[in-house]
């Protein structure tokens, strides 16, 4: 079976698309065995080609995609999504070098750790495996067909990728390139198939049968997110909201507090990553607050505070509690005075979706408090929080970021998408 597993995309019945299903999923099944077994060497051949492949492929990628992006406009797609699922030269050669970065990772596979001797003599360690088949199903972003293929493959698991409708050119673009660089490094079609069935019912076929699929990374809107944990028999690795915090405490340089505010809410508004709500010490909103202000509505920003926040920016909107609750994905930023860290902190428990929280900070004492009681899978000091992604970590891609606590919590790469075993080396040796 191809990379790019095909149907008619016309109606079919329950009963064909679950045969459909069942064919991919016990090829899939089969490639993990193959794939978690490959060779390192064999793994980076297969992700230098496909790097070359989207290289050279970069026009047909931008024509799938200008195709993709004229029907998203034209079928009213929000701005949030078409921003996720725009392409250009950039952000394809970006999509090649992620690859390329994967390639150059250790391999997680095989690698044993904490090998101890016994008071009996034999040794004991844990060993990475792969989790064997992963599926993946995500909304927009064409990028995550190139980055979860690449993880995929590098830490030895077979893939499932269903995409959005709203991508589907562009995603069977990028497939045709993992295609070939599979039968380039003699690896199994199946190890990565990319789905050009865009019928809903295959997500519940995907989430609802473990014996084809080890684990489900959802990535896209709270309502898909939602909807494939609600109904998955599957272990699933995600998070719902990005509701992300800055706190600039009355020791924070100012200069700085501005510089990453800025960032953290106007380099892009369409992600998980970007900030929704600012906490400000109450201290510091007269000095700060006017100058901010006016970056933001440079920027095109619209702010809402809280009646301590009006009270020193009287033009903006008021913040009701659902404001304080709300992943905006848009220009929209809230702010709310505090009193102190504890404040502040408190806030960020109340509202926080455990994505990723800031402060901004000279201080270090409050600094380490911040990093210690602030419980996110991302948690910084004096950065910014659209720092919170796979690439910035140096893990190559990111399959996802997860806020729950097991089995991966944050950006999810390499060793994420692996488990461990424990061994035992002994000679001999009985109990």
């Amino acid at each position: 079976m191809s990379a790019t597993a095909r149907t008619d995309r016309h109606a079919v019945s329950d009963d064909a698309l679950k045969r459909q299903f069942t064919a991919l999923g016990k090829a899939a099944r089969v490639a993990s065995r193959d794939i978690a077994r490959a060779e390192t060497g064999q793994k980076n051949a297969a992700l230098f080609a496909l790097a070359e492949n989207i290289k050279d492929a970069r026009g047909d990628i931008l024509d799938a995609n200008r195709a993709d992006m004229d029907a998203g406009r034209n079928g009213g797609l929000d701005a949030a999504l078409l921003d996720r699922l725009a392409l250009n030269p950039e952000r394809v050669s970006a999509m090649a070098e992620g690859v390329r970065q994967i390639a150059a990772l250790p391999d997680p596979v095989g690698a044993i750790t904490d090998l101890n001797m016994r008071p009996s003599g034999i040794q004991v360690g844990r060993m990475r495996v792969p989790l064997g088949v992963v599926g993946i199903i995500y909304e927009s972003r064409p990028n995550v067909t190139a980055d979860a293929a690449s993880l995929c493959l590098k830490s030895g698991n077979a893939a499932i990728l269903r995409g959005g409708s709203e991508a589907l050119r562009s995603n069977q673009a990028i497939a045709r390139c993992i295609d070939r660089a599979l039968v380039d490094a003699g690896l199994p079609r199946a190890t990565v198939q990319v789905l050009d069935v865009t019928d809903r019912r295959m997500v519940g076929l995907m989430v609802g049968h473990p014996q084809f699929i080890d684990v489900i990374v959802p990535r896209g809107g709270k309502g898909l997110v939602a909807a494939v944990s609600d109904g998955a028999k599957v272990p699933v690795i995600k998070h719902l909201d990005g509701i992300c915090h800055l706190y600039v405490d009355d020791q924070a340089d100012l200069e700085k507090a501005i510089a990453v505010a800025i960032n953290a809410k106007t380099q892009r508004y369409g992600t998980c990553n970007t900030l929704e709500t600012l906490l400000v010490h109450a201290a510091i909103a007269d000095t700060l607050l006017p100058d901010l202000a006016a970056r933001y509505r440079e920027a095109g920003v619209e702010l809402r505070g809280c009646e301590r926040t009006r009270k020193v920016l009287p033009e903006i909107n008021a913040a009701t509690e659902a404001d304080w609750q709300t992943e905006y994905l848009a220009p929209i930023l809230s702010i709310r005075l505090v009193d102190d860290l504890d404040a502040a902190m408190d806030h960020i428990a109340t509202y926080s979706s455990a994505h990723t929280e800031s402060i901004i900070t000279e201080n270090l004492t409050r600094a380490r408090r911040f990093l210690r009681e602030v419980d996110s899978s991302s948690v910084m000091v004096n950065a910014s929080t659209r720092f919170a992604d796979g690439y910035e970590y140096g893990l190559g891609a990111e399959i996802g970021i997860s806020t729950d606590k097991f089995h991966a919590r944050g950006p999810v790469g390499l060793e994420g998408l692996t488990s461990q075993k424990w061994v035992v080396l002994g000679d001999g040796h009985v109990r």
